[in-house]
């Protein structure tokens, strides 16, 4: 089955301005959790924390499944290069690729099982073809996956939702001389972001058969030059093994046996201080020129956040921003000479911004986005609005990676935010 016979809304949709309709679903889709009783903090009543602890104590509490996925999809021509303005002057429009995947997930009778929507979370290895390897190549990801539970349709059918977060290796980038049509793919390695909806029935104790959709982004973050990226909407069907399930169905009723805890309301500060480095194109009369150097980017980001409920807080955020590619500029020069690019005074490079944040929390990982504009720069490079779409990785009750990515004004590409998080007066309730 080919996704061209998605219906012509979708793809209408999905073809201009991948980016910003990314991140305005996501953030749509973090705000409407808050609506939610559990993150309200209407729980039933609460129970010892010598309890809480104990019942989530061995690894009998994980499902521990293992998966195959293939993906049949549509390329969005999102340039002239994959309408022909390629080596094979053919269009390019379909994708496929092969997934193979490892997951641990909390039993539904768990706390963390009741409070999340059954979550599962694990490692994923795949292959993906997109019909033109000689100019485009057939790239490997490697990536980190969760998704959870939206709802019950019936004892064996649920819909439910996965994110994935990667790298991919393996393409084939542009260069001037060897592969010059590919005005896509800047570099040999490039981030892989992923975005699905599916079905799973329960074929019985051990069989999972889970089909829906996805929506993909390969891009280098602005790291190298070209960044345009590939845009993906798929149809996915799998078969999931289920190593030690002991239910072939649901048992909703058990979800009332054993209460959830009051959540805590509170206030929390991350800290994060992240730093990258970018590409820049330089305005230079009519056109841009890019700019021959990396440019280092540093910052921080403090955020005290407000934590309604065990899934959700949102907060304000103050952002500092070191761009040393910012309002870089280059002058006339001789034909057949090197042209120089030259870099402002250092307060022409900063920025300190205000924005608004939401975060849906899950375990082990938290989905952070984030509106802001900067208050506080000089130069025209820094006048923006700025989008953030971050990915915090706990690794101690207090600390987490922070893997993220800024746009300007909902299209242009800005930089990654890759670092260290810290966070101050947690009082979230330690539930695995």
């Amino acid at each position: 089955m080919k996704v061209r016979f998605i219906t012509p809304i979708l793809i209408k949709f999905m073809r201009n301005n991948i980016q910003a309709r990314i991140f305005t679903f996501l953030l749509a889709l973090l705000l409407s959790f808050s609506d939610t009783p559990l993150l309200k903090g209407q729980t039933v009543e609460s129970v010892p924390e010598n309890q809480l602890k104990d019942s989530l104590a061995t690894s009998s509490h994980f499902i521990h499944s293992f998966s195959m996925e293939v993906h049949d999809g549509y390329i969005f021509p999102t340039k002239s290069f994959f309408n022909r303005d390629n080596e094979l002057s053919k269009n390019i429009n379909n994708s496929f690729s092969t997934h193979f995947k490892y997951a641990f997930q909390f039993r539904p009778n768990t706390l963390p099982g009741k409070i999340y929507g059954e979550p599962y979370q694990g490692i994923g290895l795949a292959y993906h073809m997109f019909g033109d390897k000689e100019e485009l190549g057939n790239p490997i990801t490697f990536y980190l996956f969760q998704g959870a539970t939206l709802g019950h349709l019936s004892p064996r059918i649920s819909l439910n939702y996965e994110w994935n977060l990667g790298l991919s290796t393996g393409w084939k980038p542009y260069d001037l001389y060897e592969n010059p049509y590919n005005k896509i793919i800047g570099s040999k390695v490039n981030a892989y972001i992923d975005l699905n909806f599916y079905l799973r029935w329960k074929l019985s104790r051990y069989f999972d058969l889970n089909s829906g959709i996805a929506f993909n982004h390969f891009s280098n973050g602005n790291t190298d030059y070209p960044n345009a990226g590939l845009n993906t909407a798929e149809l996915k069907i799998g078969l999931v093994y289920n190593f030690n399930r002991t239910e072939s169905t649901p048992a909703k009723p058990r979800y009332l046996l054993s209460p959830v805890p009051l959540f805590p309301r509170h206030i929390s500060y991350d800290l994060v201080l992240f730093g990258s480095w970018k590409r820049k194109g330089v305005q230079f009369g009519d056109e841009q020129v890019l700019a021959p150097d990396k440019y280092t980017v540093l910052g921080f980001n403090f955020a005290p956040m407000y934590n309604f409920g065990y899934r959700f807080r949102a907060g304000v955020s103050l952002d500092g921003t070191y761009d040393s590619s910012a309002n870089v500029y280059t002058e006339d020069y001789i034909g057949g000479t090197e042209q120089e690019f030259f870099k402002p005074a250092f307060n022409r490079q900063v920025a300190l911004g205000l924005s608004g944040r939401a975060e849906y929390v899950m375990p082990y990982f938290s989905i952070n986005a984030g509106l802001g504009v900067n208050v506080f720069h000089k130069g025209h490079d820094l006048n923006d609005v700025y989008q953030i779409l971050a990915l915090k990785i706990k690794m101690t009750r207090n600390t987490f990676l922070h893997i993220g990515y800024s746009i300007k004004n909902f299209h242009n590409p800005n930089h990654l935010m890759l670092g260290i998080g810290f966070r101050f007066n947690n009082k979230y309730p330690s539930i695995h």
